[in-house]
C-alpha cells in the first residue's frame, strides 16, 4: 500500500506547490509510481505541470464529492512514473458542500482507497488553510511534511499546524505523523535563516530534513512553461535540492519498512514461541492418562508376580493333605467298609483345611495388602 503524504502548512507563500509538483516529479523520477492530488482551488499544481483550466475535465471536485473515481480523475504526465489528479476552481464549493455529508472529514481518503496499492508515493497538495479540503487531506494521510521560510511568521505559523496535527490524531487519524519539515527559499548567507534553522533542528531534531531548497530564478520559471524543474532544468540548483529532498524521503520510507518487517518477524517469532508452549502443553495432556495407565499396569503386573512366588510354597503343604485324603479313600475301600463310612473315617476337620485353606487363601491378604 502506498504512503500518502500531505504536504501542508497553513501559511501561504512558503513553497508548498512548488516542493508538491518537483517532490513528486523527483520521486518518480526514481522509477517510483508517484500520483500528485491537487487539493487546492487554486488549482497551481495543476497548471504548474501543464494542465489549462477546463471545466469539463474530471477534477479533486468530482472524486471528493463522490461524482468520479480517482481512477476516472488520474492524468499522465511527460515522465512516465507520475500520475495527477488535477483541481479546478470550483473545489472551493467543497467546504460548503460537505459540511452536512456524512463523514465528511473521509471523503477523500474514501476516495484515494482504490488507488492506494498502485502508487508507492501519493502526495496532496494542501491549501494555505485548516478547511475543510486540508482537514480531508490530513485525514487520508500517512504524515505531513511541512515547507517552510526561515523567517519568525513561519515559526508562528507551523505551531498552529502541529498543534492541529495533535487534534487530528486524537479524532480522526490516530496514526498520522511528521515526515519532516523542509526550509524553503533558504538564503544561507543571512544570520536570521541560521538563527531559524538551528531553532528548528533543536526542536525537530532528525525530522528536519538535511536539504534546503534555496531561491532559485529555475524554481520560479518552470510553472509558466508547465513542466517541473527536473524537465525544465535538471541541472539548476533547484532541481538538484529537490532530488536531494526525494532522496531523503525514498531513504526514510525504506528504514520504515526495514523497521516493520523487523517487527513482524519478532511477532511471528513471539508466536510461534506461544504456539509451541500450547502444543507442549497438549501433548502432556495428552501423556498423562497414558503414564496412569502404564503406571496401573505396573502395579498390576507386580501384584501377580509376587502371587505367583507365594502360591508354589503353599500348594506343596495342599499337595501332601490331598495325597493323605486320597491314600484314607483308597484303605476304606479295601476293607469292603459300606457305602455308609464310618464317622471316623471322614476327614476331619482339623486334618485338611489347616494345608488346603493356605493353598487357596494366600494370595487374598497379598492382594489386599498392595490394594491398602
Amino acid at each position: 500500500m502506498g504512503r500518502v503524504i500531505a504536504i501542508a502548512n497553513q501559511k501561504g507563500g512558503v513553497g508548498k506547490t512548488t516542493t508538491s509538483i518537483n517532490l513528486a516529479s523527483s520521486v518518480a523520477a526514481a522509477e517510483v509510481n508517484t500520483l500528485l492530488v491537487d487539493c487546492d482551488p487554486q488549482s497551481n499544481a495543476s497548471s504548474g505541470l501543464g494542465f489549462v483550466k477546463d471545466p469539463d475535465r474530471i477534477s479533486t471536485y468530482d472524486v471528493l464529492m463522490g461524482m468520479a473515481s480517482a481512477e476516472e480523475a488520474l492524468q499522465k504526465l511527460e515522465l512516465d512514473q507520475l500520475w495527477v489528479i488535477p483541481a479546478h476552481k470550483n473545489l472551493i464549493g467543497a467546504n460548503l458542500e460537505l459540511i452536512d455529508v456524512e463523514r465528511r472529514e473521509f471523503q477523500l481518503r474514501d476516495a484515494l482507497a482504490p488507488v492506494r496499492d498502485r502508487f508507492q508515493f501519493i502526495l496532496l497538495d494542501c491549501p494555505p488553510a485548516l478547511d475543510l479540503l486540508t482537514l480531508n487531506a490530513l485525514v487520508a494521510a500517512d504524515s505531513v511534511l511541512i515547507p517552510m521560510q526561515a523567517e519568525y511568521f513561519a515559526l508562528e505559523g507551523i505551531s498552529e499546524l502541529l498543534d492541529t496535527v495533535q487534534r487530528i490524531r486524537q479524532s480522526f487519524n490516530s496514526r498520522l505523523e511528521i515526515e519532516g519539515v523542509v526550509l524553503t527559499m533558504f538564503d544561507e548567507r543571512t544570520n536570521l535563516a541560521q538563527q531559524v534553522a538551528a531553532e528548528l533542528r533543536n526542536y525537530f531534531a532528525e525530522k528536519l530534513f538535511t536539504a534546503t531548497i534555496p531561491r532559485n530564478i529555475r524554481l520560479a520559471e518552470d510553472p509558466s512553461h508547465g513542466k517541473p524543474a527536473l524537465v525544465y532544468d535538471v541541472r539548476s540548483r533547484g532541481a538538484e535540492s529537490y532530488i536531494r529532498l526525494a532522496k531523503e524521503v525514498l531513504e526514510n520510507e525504506a528504514k520504515r519498512r526495514t523497521q516493520a518487517l523487523d517487527a513482524l518477524v519478532v511477532e511471528t517469532e513471539d508466536r510461534a514461541d506461544e504456539l509451541g508452549d500450547v502444543s507442549e502443553n497438549e501433548l502432556a495432556d495428552q501423556q498423562l492418562p497414558r503414564a496412569v495407565k502404564d503406571t496401573q499396569e505396573s502395579v498390576a503386573a507386580e501384584i501377580a508376580s509376587e502371587v505367583t512366588e507365594q502360591a508354589p510354597a503353599a500348594a506343596e503343604p495342599a499337595a501332601d493333605a490331598l495325597q493323605q485324603v486320597a491314600g484314607n479313600d483308597a484303605a476304606v475301600s479295601a476293607s469292603d467298609v459300606s457305602e455308609q463310612p464310618e464317622p471316623a473315617a471322614q476327614i476331619p476337620n482339623q486334618q485338611v483345611p489347616d494345608a488346603v485353606v493356605q493353598a487357596n487363601q494366600p494370595a487374598r491378604p497379598a492382594i489386599a495388602e498392595h490394594g491398602d
